[in-house]
């Protein structure tokens, strides 16, 4: 297919990658033009100055910027894609952002004629580079099975969870798991510290049983020793969880846990951890 890819962050780069090695035509988009450059180098492909002209022809436009904001200037702007695109063709928005703008986009893009999916992803730059990505995606069922051949070159799990949105409020659920998960493996470390327990002997027995976590398996032994640079940074996070309580305070969901992670987070910025991982919630208790 002709697609577009828009925004070559740390996760769009090398699913635009995969796109291209999977041999559809990829014309990429990026606000920091030598990223595309260093791009195209790499996998071929051509890039445009704006999201309009990168959309022209395209079946499916890809977009993975930064939040709510990013994506309506990349989509909605004075030079956003959906200028650029013809009457049957697809945007896919693999940020995460809110639900309230995936449900803007479909009906505004609909008036088009042009099919919308909401996106969002799970798996990290890890997942992004290594083609794994887990997608839970709102839309209609002809749009996502028309779309899903595509994404499945960087992705080994896609759900179409129901209507526009449905993707997003998926991702605020994993968000919400994730902060749990990883403030009670950070309290339970942090009290094996203090205990003077064999924290490598302790993590062997309970990995085993119904503690096991994925943070734990591939987290543990980075979060005792301090190392906090291995992906998914606390400022993003806490715009995550930002997003996902700004939903519950409209749905009337309970969200306490998440609302003392979220000041958590925002403690670990204090103290210089904006970008450290989100395994840095230990970092308050060291």
């Amino acid at each position: 297919m002709q697609t577009a890819f828009i925004g070559l962050g740390v996760m769009g780069y090398p699913m635009a990658g995969y796109l291209s090695k999977a041999g559809h035509e990829v014309t990429v988009y990026n606000r920091t033009s030598s990223k595309a450059d260093s791009w195209c180098q790499e996998f071929g492909g051509s890039q445009a100055d704006t999201p309009a002209a990168a959309a022209q022809g395209a079946d499916i436009v890809f977009t993975c910027v930064g939040n709510d904001d990013d994506v309506r200037e990349v989509i909605l702007g004075e030079q956003g894609a959906m200028h650029g695109m013809a009457a049957g063709a697809i945007l896919v928005d693999h940020t995460t952002a809110s639900a309230k703008l995936a449900r803007e986009l479909e009906s505004t893009l609909a008036e088009k004629s042009i099919g919308f999916l909401d996106a969002p992803l799970s798996g990290g730059q890890a997942g992004a580079e290594s083609g794994q990505l887990t997608i839970m995606v709102g839309g209609d069922e002809d749009t996502y099975a028309r779309a899903r051949p595509v994404m499945d070159c960087y992705a080994k799990a896609i759900t179409l969870i129901g209507p526009a949105g449905h993707g997003q409020m998926a991702k605020m659920v994993n968000q919400i798991c994730i902060a749990g998960v990883v403030q009670g493996l950070a309290e339970a470390l942090h009290f094996a510290q203090k205990a003077e327990l064999d924290v490598p002997k302790v993590i062997e027995a309970i990995s085993k049983g119904a503690a096991q976590s994925w943070q734990m398996e591939n987290r543990w032994e980075t979060m005792v020793n301090g190392e906090f640079e291995f992906g998914f940074a606390v400022d993003w996070m806490r715009k995550d969880l930002a997003i996902a309580l700004e939903e519950a305070r409209e749905n009337g969901a309970t969200l306490e846990m998440t609302q003392l992670v979220d000041r958590f987070y925002e403690e670990v910025q204090g103290l210089g951890g904006n970008r450290w991982d989100t395994s840095s919630l230990i970092a308050r208790l060291l």
